[in-house]
């Protein structure tokens, strides 16, 4: 058992300084992460790596009785957690820009952080997550580790331990209905 599944497993017991030492052993990993995901972002976006870790880490452990089995779960609602952030921030800002059309993403240029994905387009993809969630939950929760996490697929195969060629089917599959859905025509008025 690695020290963090020692630290959730403590923290579920009651152990006071459980927390403190959570912090400290994922925070890095945890701004890493935001980092990642901050360089697929538009230049002039307001939310920063540090703001955007702090607030998912708030989220993670603010709820009373949360409590993680794992890391591999542990790092899966953090990847939750910063995407909720993120699509969050982004629906404040549209706010303001209400209507406009959908524009196409493409998931695999949207990895890439090259390619900046703009608020619009990450309302788009967060909806066509809750349709995937909404019947294959797992599946979503991989696209949260691969899109939001930054996770690779060795890296998510050793976490869920599986098989990497199990992960890259699932991907394949998974990214594959995601691009279905996000080339949709959206739907004509009510």
């Amino acid at each position: 058992m690695n020290e963090l599944t020692r630290i959730l497993e403590n923290a579920e017991r009651g152990d006071e300084g459980a927390s403190e030492r959570l912090a400290a052993l994922v925070y890095d990993e945890l701004r890493e992460m935001a980092r990642r995901e901050m360089r697929g972002e538009r230049r002039d976006h307001t939310l920063q790596p540090t703001a955007l870790v702090n607030e998912a880490y708030l989220r993670l452990l603010g709820d009373e009785g949360t409590s993680f089995e794992n890391r591999a779960h542990f790092f899966g609602a953090a990847a939750s957690a910063i995407r909720r952030v993120l699509v969050e921030h982004a629906r404040r800002r549209s706010r303001l820009k209400r209507g406009g059309g959908r524009e196409r993403i493409d998931l695999d240029l949207a990895l890439d952080a090259a390619d900046p994905i703009r608020d619009d387009r990450l309302l788009a993809l967060d909806e066509a997550m809750e349709r995937l969630a909404s019947f294959d939950e797992a599946k979503a929760r991989l696209v949260e580790l691969r899109f939001f996490a930054g996770m690779t697929v060795p890296e998510i195969a050793k976490a869920r331990r599986v098989s990497e060629s199990t992960v890259a089917r699932e991907w394949r599959l998974a990214r594959a209905w995601l691009q279905g859905a996000l080339d949709e025509e959206p739907p004509d008025g009510p």
